[in-house]
C-alpha cells in the first residue's frame, strides 16, 4: 500500500480466509500482531496471518500508523462506475453483475484505494480469490471483464491482466424438451394470461426480458409478426407469429385490458416481473408431470431445436433469436435429432 510499508491481501488457508500480512521485519509490530485475534504465523505464506475483522482492521491502522480509509470508498467507486454503465446504457442485468464484480475485486484489498492497487495486486487477487474453484467459470470471467472495464474507463489506466490463465468455458449442450413435452407442459395452464406468456416465448424464441418488455404495439397481427425491441446488445429483429397466437393475444386482451405493457402485473400500468413469469413456469411444471429439471430458457432452445429439425435453415435461426454470432447459434446442431436418428448403428443388421 501507498505510503505504509503494510500489505493486506486476503488468502484462503486451510479452509478459512485470512488477512496476509506482508511488512518489514519490527519486533514491536509483530508482538502487537500476534495478539490479534486469530493471529498465527504460516510456513505457507512465509508471514502472519489474522482474522479479516472490522476490529483487527482498527488494529492494524493503529499498529502501523495508518491513515483510516473511509469505509465509503468502495460504495462511492461502485455508485461511480453505475452512473458511467447505466449512460452507455447496459442491460440492467450487466449493470447489476458488474457493479457487484467490482464490489468484490475493491473489498478484496482492505487497506488500498482503486489508485493504490497494482498489477501485481490484480494478478494475486485473481489467483487467491478467482481461481479458488468455488465460483463459475463464467463468473471468473465477468469479475476479470468487470474489473477491466472499471480501470480502463473510471481510472484511466490498463491493468496488465492480459496473461491470466482462465479456465476454459465447459462445452454444455442446450437443455431441450421435445415437441410432446412442450405440448404436455403447455396445455397445464388454464389461465389464459399464464398460457400466451408461455406460448409467446416458445413461438417466438423470447428470452424473458424480452417477453416482459413487449409493448401490444409490438404485435403485428397484419403482418403476422412480433417485433423485438432493443433486445440484447440494443437489436431490434422480428419474428414470425402463428395465426393461432394473434388469435390468442385478442383473446388474452379482451379479458385482461392491459394498459401499458402486453402483460402487466396486478397492478394495471405495472411490468409483469421476471420473478412472477418464473413462478408461472414452476407451476406449469409441476401440473404437467414433466419430469425433467426444465427451466424458462428450455422454452427458447426448443424452439431453435424443433425450428432446425422442421429444416429451417440455420442462418435463419440466427436472425430469428438474436445471435449475433453464427457459432452461438451452431450449438443447436448438437442437440438436433433430424440427422442422428437417420445413423444406423454397425450393430443394426448383425445376427447376434
Amino acid at each position: 500500500m501507498a505510503g505504509s510499508d503494510l500489505k493486506v491481501t486476503r488468502v484462503a488457508h486451510r479452509d478459512a480466509e485470512f488477512w496476509k500480512l506482508d511488512f518489514a521485519y519490527d519486533a514491536k509490530k509483530v508482538a502487537a500482531v500476534k495478539k490479534l485475534p486469530g493471529a498465527r504465523w504460516s510456513k505457507t505464506h512465509n508471514t502472519w496471518l489474522v482474522a479479516p475483522t472490522p476490529m483487527n482492521g482498527k488494529k492494524l491502522r493503529t499498529i502501523f500508523q495508518l491513515p483510516d480509509t473511509p469505509p465509503s470508498v468502495v460504495q462511492v467507486e461502485m455508485t461511480r462506475f453505475k452512473e458511467y454503465l447505466e449512460a452507455k446504457r447496459m442491460s440492467p442485468n450487466t449493470v447489476k453483475s458488474y457493479v457487484e464484480a467490482l464490489r468484490i475485486f475493491l473489498t478484496f484489498f482492505q487497506h488500498a484505494t482503486p489508485a493504490d492497487i497494482t498489477d501485481a495486486d490484480a494478478q494475486h487477487f485473481f489467483h487467491e480469490y478467482a481461481h479458488r474453484g468455488d465460483i463459475s467459470i463464467s463468473y471468473q470471467r465477468l469479475i476479470v471483464n468487470a474489473v477491466k472495464h472499471y480501470y480502463e474507463r473510471m481510472e484511466n489506466r490498463k491493468l496488465n491482466i492480459e496473461k491470466l490463465v482462465l479456465p476454459r468455458k465447459p462445452k454444455q449442450l442446450p437443455n431441450v424438451l421435445s415437441k410432446e413435452e412442450v405440448q404436455q407442459l403447455l396445455r397445464a395452464l388454464d389461465n389464459i394470461k399464464h398460457k400466451a406468456m408461455l406460448c409467446l416465448i416458445y413461438s417466438c424464441g423470447l428470452r424473458r426480458s424480452e417477453l416482459i418488455n413487449l409493448r401490444f404495439e409490438h404485435v403485428d397481427s397484419q403482418r403476422g409478426i412480433l417485433i423485438i425491441k432493443q433486445a440484447k446488445g440494443r437489436k431490434d429483429r422480428i419474428a414470425p407469429l402463428p395465426k393461432f397466437m394473434v388469435e390468442m393475444l385478442r383473446n388474452y386482451y379482451k379479458e385482461y385490458r392491459p394498459q401499458q405493457w402486453l402483460f402487466e402485473g396486478q397492478r394495471a400500468g405495472e411490468q409483469y416481473s421476471e420473478q412472477s413469469l418464473q413462478s408461472v413456469f414452476k407451476q406449469a411444471l409441476a401440473k404437467s408431470g414433466v419430469k425433467k429439471p426444465a427451466t424458462l430458457h428450455w422454452l427458447r432452445h426448443s424452439y431453435a431445436t424443433h425450428l432446425l429439425e422442421g429444416g429451417t435453415d440455420l442462418r435463419y435461426i440466427q436472425e430469428l433469436l438474436g445471435h449475433q454470432s453464427s457459432k452461438t447459434t451452431e450449438i443447436y446442431t448438437h442437440v438436433s435429432t433430424k440427422k442422428l436418428t437417420d445413423i444406423k448403428s454397425p450393430i443394426e443388421g448383425m445376427d447376434i
